[in-house]
């Protein structure tokens, strides 16, 4: 684990979200670890933020598939695996949003041509005219731990072309807000609670970075724009906020 500061702050992340009363709750990965056990998942996870499964719309990080075929995070989230996949799509309100699976190897492929790739492109075409909310764990785009990954640029390139909005990643354990990349705005929030890890570099278009400071992204999607606003958990002062057309 790379060096980091403060840890197991999942309690006061889940406070927040409580405080916000969210139509749905959106969690990019390493939701448990180490290996995402089912154990876990029940003892711990379901104490914080398992008491907002029922709007939970989560997408695998690399954590999970650890475990032999992501098996807890299956079993604990049937519904984020219908058919057997660990992508899908949902609405909320005048949105579109889609989870997908940056685990590639585990999947098939994140390229061009990949069978999540030309799942993604056929979803973004049965649902055009939206405003469009794409997830996953692993970044694009970031100047902390893990870098940058030009490994999804098929994903980026397909939700480009179809004027997708907002990109939300994990992994990377800060928080980082990028100016517009082909029309898509990504954040990095890795400030759940496990533990924070420092930012190592300035990536192209960051805006915005804080390495010190657990706490969540507060989304209000709108019929033609968005706003967000980062809050800290308690004890903690940065905050970030801002609004857009989509």
């Amino acid at each position: 684990m790379p060096p980091g500061s403060g840890q197991c702050q999942q309690e006061a992340t889940a406070a927040l979200i409580e405080s916000m009363h969210p139509a749905a709750v959106l969690a990019v990965g390493d939701l448990q670890y180490e290996r995402g056990e089912k154990a876990n998942f029940d003892s711990s996870y379901a104490a914080s933020w398992g008491r907002f499964k029922g709007i939970t719309h989560p997408a695998v990080g690399n954590h999970e598939w650890a475990t032999s075929n992501a098996s807890g995070y299956r079993t604990y989230f049937p519904s984020a695996v219908a058919g057997g996949r660990t992508y899908y799509s949902f609405d909320v309100g005048n949105w579109h949003l889609i989870a997908l699976d940056s685990n590639c190897r585990s999947v098939g492929g994140c390229q061009a041509g990949s069978p999540q790739e030309g799942w993604l492109r056929a979803d973004l075409v049965a649902h055009p005219d939206r405003c469009t909310l794409a997830y996953w764990h692993h970044p694009r785009w970031s100047s902390g731990y893990h870098h940058s990954d030009d490994g999804y640029d098929a994903f980026w390139q397909a939700l480009a072309g179809a004027g997708a909005d907002i990109v939300i990643s994990g992994h990377d354990h800060h928080y980082e807000r990028f100016g517009p990349d082909r029309g898509i705005r990504q954040f990095v929030v890795g400030t759940g609670g496990r533990s924070l890890y420092p930012v190592f570099g300035l990536e192209r278009r960051s805006e915005v970075r804080d390495s010190n400071t657990f706490g969540v992204l507060a989304l209000r999607l709108g019929e033609s724009g968005y706003s967000w606003r980062f809050l800290p958990a308690a004890g903690g002062t940065f905050t970030d906020e801002g609004s857009a057309g989509c």
